[in-house]
């Protein structure tokens, strides 16, 4: 309980640290939703979710100055993708107010939001009506054969696989992207995760080596070395694919999109693992990720993927608040059962329902 109250003790102090100066010039929002492979579905927006408008969050003077017409290739931006699903918009909606709230130069970040089904983006705009953000649709047909049943249903849906797209749905201009979970919250400057070093490496993620790796895959996975010998010449760690800073200029030149299709297509005929789309990002990156401090992702905080128990914060510095795991805060919010950690997510909640 002394960590909520202190952390408490934080956020509402955060909110009277933002500083001000002018507004940069705006970016049209939403200004088109490219498809490269069907026509795009439109449908009304969905009447269920209100959220209020946030307050203006505007760039610190060391921020410096985006000058002439601003457009997703400007090279100056930060930037953040992360999907719109109606199930987690809610979350989603949070995540991009915790982020503009600790952000120093919160006007230099560039939303990239993936959907596949209805006009989502108009409740963006509406909730955040200076926000440099483009959409961008998902076509589930593109992985609806590759996707296998997994021990949670909400695993299963098509848009969790869309970071594998990445690479091909986001303009060529962008190198590089932050890719954010809807369940999660930012506590600091993701500027700071944004400058994070890769080396040579397409990926960067917080690694946990202590964790026991050898149960993300099925027996008849390890006893088979077609399969267990893609570990062999590498010392594999658990990694979770919530938080990621991404080299689009690598994957693409490596083609990595592929080769995770290509452990999902093994997945289908040989059941190697048993969970949604974070096996085959272990089997072609464990090994392979550039480290980043754990404190940018204190993740399981939504327990297990059955029961979704209360846990505790992981020792240490914290930057980003993850609710991995079945339980969602304001699911439990909602329901007057929230466990202690879900009171960090609240301060960031926009929701209001529609009367």
């Amino acid at each position: 309980m002394l960590w909520i109250m202190r952390f408490s003790g934080f956020f509402s102090a955060a909110m009277f640290m933002i500083i001000l100066s002018p507004s940069l010039q705006s970016f049209h929002p939403a200004e088109a939703i490219r498809s490269s492979h069907l026509h795009i579905p439109f449908a009304d927006t969905d009447n269920r979710f209100s959220f209020r408008k946030a307050p203006s969050f505007r760039n610190a003077d060391e921020c410096g100055w985006i000058s002439g017409e601003i457009t997703v290739c400007d090279p100056s931006f930060v930037h953040v993708a992360i999907t719109l699903d109606i199930d987690y918009l809610r979350g989603s909606i949070a995540a991009v107010h915790s982020i503009l709230q600790h952000s120093l130069c919160p006007e230099s970040i560039f939303f990239h939001f993936l959907v596949s089904e209805t006009n989502l983006e108009f409740l963006v705009q509406s909730t955040f009506p200076e926000l440099k953000f483009k959409v961008y649709y998902f076509d589930p047909n593109i992985v609806k054969n590759l996707i296998s049943t997994s021990v949670r249903q909400a695993l299963e849906q098509p848009l969790n696989y869309a970071r594998n797209y990445l690479a091909d749905l986001l303009e060529s201009c962008v190198h590089r992207v932050i890719y954010l979970d809807s369940d999660l919250v930012v506590v600091d400057d993701v500027s700071k995760l944004w400058s994070t070093s890769l080396g040579s490496r397409t990926i960067g993620a917080p690694e946990y080596c202590h964790a026991n790796f050898t149960k993300y895959f099925t027996a008849g996975f390890w006893s088979d070395k077609r399969f267990s010998g893609t570990f062999a010449q590498r010392k594999p760690c658990y990694f979770n694919t919530g938080v990621m800073v991404m080299d689009l200029v690598r994957w693409r030149k490596e083609g990595y999109t592929k080769r995770i299709e290509r452990w999902m297509e093994i997945q289908k005929s040989d059941r190697i693992y048993q969970l949604g789309s974070l096996p085959p990002f272990l089997l072609v990156f464990a090994g392979h990720v550039a480290p980043i401090q754990h404190r940018w992702n204190q993740h399981g905080l939504g327990g297990d993927n059955v029961g979704g128990s209360c846990r505790d914060l992981h020792p240490g510095p914290v930057s980003l608040l993850h609710w991995s795991g079945s339980g969602k805060p304001w699911l439990r919010l909602d329901s007057k059962r929230p466990c202690p950690l879900d009171s960090l997510w609240a301060p960031f909640d926009l929701y209001g329902h529609t009367h």
